[in-house]
């Protein structure tokens, strides 16, 4: 179960150990949003690009060597805040304009990844209209707004899952977790990334009943996620920024949870839980970082 860059930088390493074709990955889609008429699928494409090997490393997310031109004409037209690089934007064009033929984002996304050569499962975590907001002062916001035009710099007031009440996994997302050995859940942001996913209808109730053993990754490492606005968002919904944090989001279906050795003291604590707790480094600065991170969760 993943987000973006953070689950993008583990599962590089997870497919170093894992045969892709035995691997599925089902990706928050909360974060979707049209722009120029455009379906954008930020989470998706970062999985999708990484694990395809064509990911601007730098950035974490787009292309590599990609150009803006089009960008760049756009904004002396109108107001574009949105990065879209010119390759990236090939990927949208596809995919609106299969959706508009009717497919399911499932079976656009599976045909982008056979293009890109892709053995993995890509899966979004629900085909139907699911939007995740943020509550600030000036209003209700959709989340890429938040993080990208306002720079996550307003004081986060509650989060709003938009299509909660009546969306639902797709079916080959939540097939893949009644029928996986293993359900990892990568070091993603716990509030808009894993906790959207979890907010679709479902989707806790299967993780509570499959027979897979299930592994989480702390996104949170001495109080702080490594990138991104995790801690805005927690405090904002009254929740301390730590590990033990997301643990006890996520006590009612885990069995083991990857807690970082600079966070060692918050083992017992989280052991109380109910959770088996597992110390190791998280902090992915190199790619045998990231296998061998990968090695933990699979040796668990």
């Amino acid at each position: 179960m993943a987000g973006g860059i953070g689950a993008a930088r583990f599962l590089r390493g997870l497919t170093k150990l894992v045969n892709e074709r035995d691997l599925s990955v089902i990706v928050n889609t909360g974060d979707d949003i049209e722009l120029f008429g455009l379906h954008i699928s930020p989470d998706l494409d970062i999985v999708t690009y990484t694990l395809a090997g064509i990911v601007d490393d730098k950035k974490g997310w787009g292309i590599r060597q990609d150009t803006f031109r089009c960008l760049q004409a756009l904004r002396k037209m109108d107001e574009a805040w949105f990065t879209l690089g010119d390759m990236d934007l090939a990927t949208h064009l596809f995919r609106t304009s299969l959706l508009k033929k009717g497919y399911t984002l499932t079976e656009v996304t599976e045909q982008i990844c056979k293009t890109l050569g892709l053995n993995a499962a890509i899966l979004p975590m629900t085909d139907d209209k699911f939007e995740t907001r943020i509550v600030t002062e000036i209003g209700s916001i959709h989340f890429e707004e938040y993080l990208v035009k306002r720079g996550s710099r307003d004081e986060v007031l509650g989060i709003e899952y938009c299509g909660a009440e009546f969306a639902r996994p797709s079916v080959r997302a939540i097939t893949s977790i009644y029928d996986s050995e293993l359900v990892i859940i990568c070091p993603s942001n716990p509030i808009v990334s894993i906790g959207t996913i979890l907010a679709v209808k479902g989707v806790r109730d299967a993780l509570r009943n499959t027979k897979a053993k299930k592994v989480a990754i702390s996104p949170i490492i001495s109080g702080a996620p490594i990138k991104g606005p995790a801690d805005k968002l927690m405090r904002g919904i009254g929740l301390e920024v730590s590990a033990f944090s997301v643990a006890k989001l996520y006590s009612d279906f885990l069995d083991t949870f990857i807690l970082d050795t600079l966070d060692a003291s918050e083992k017992a604590r989280i052991e109380e839980l109910g959770i088996e707790v597992k110390v190791a480094n998280t902090i992915m600065r190199s790619l045998s970082d990231k296998i061998q991170l990968a090695r933990n969760v699979l040796q668990d």
